[in-house]
């Protein structure tokens, strides 16, 4: 509960850093594709922080409380969080292009966190 609240924020807050840092002290010093590419992970982080919060107090409340599927979600998005949108910040500080094929990795685990958000709701709302 309280995990994925703290989670959340401490996303939310290196999303804004992160953000800044590609706007700031990136810009010129990589290519505008790989600028593009920070981006995109930024944007990512950000939407699943603010889900990782939305679960955070959904297990919290009596709407669906601290439901196993709940919890697998809430792992699932900060997995996702992880390898999709680290690995498009690694990609766009290296230009390591392998690195591309693990995000897909991170876009899954981004799938059946919210996947497994719908099955909690679905089993357990009222």
């Amino acid at each position: 509960m309280k995990f994925f609240i703290i989670a959340g924020a401490i996303n939310g807050l290196l999303s804004v850093a992160l953000g800044a840092f590609g706007a700031h002290l990136l810009e010129g010093k990589v290519a505008d594709k790989y600028l593009a590419t920070w981006g995109t992970a930024v944007q990512y982080q950000m939407f699943h922080a603010l889900a990782l919060i939305a679960i955070g107090i959904l297990m919290s409340s009596k709407i669906l409380g601290p439901v196993s599927s709940l919890n697998t979600a809430g792992y699932l998005l900060l997995a996702g969080i992880v390898i999709f949108s680290g690995s498009l910040y690694v990609l766009s500080l290296t230009g390591i292009s392998i690195l591309g094929a693990i995000t897909p990795i991170g876009g899954v685990a981004f799938l059946a966190g919210w996947v497994m958000l719908i099955v909690a709701t679905v089993k357990y709302a009222n």
